[in-house]
């Protein structure tokens, strides 16, 4: 049983392009779901603590484009040390 007190990091987590004027390309994409299957599978194992949903109607031309993007926040009994080396924090 997962228990909210025991969260003490929350990494978030955006899967999609959220920005209309800085479209990600796929491979950043990609490079987001790896590091969310990574937060699932290293230790310490993440839980989803909350997901955002969100979209964008854009107009270009004669075309509506649906912009849609998915957010997660993974929490964690404590910060990820593989976690701190892709961030490059110490």
């Amino acid at each position: 049983m997962f228990d909210l007190s025991d969260v003490k990091y929350i990494k978030r987590v955006v899967v999609g392009s959220d920005n209309p004027n800085q479209m990600r390309s796929e491979a950043q994409v990609e490079e987001a779901r790896a590091l969310l299957n990574r937060c699932f599978t290293d230790t310490p194992k993440g839980t989803i603590v909350g997901i955002e949903k969100s979209f964008t109607i854009l107009q270009i031309g004669e075309h509506q484009v649906v912009l849609q993007w998915l957010c997660y926040h993974v929490g964690f009994p404590r910060k990820p040390i593989w976690l701190q080396e892709t961030e490059g924090t110490p």
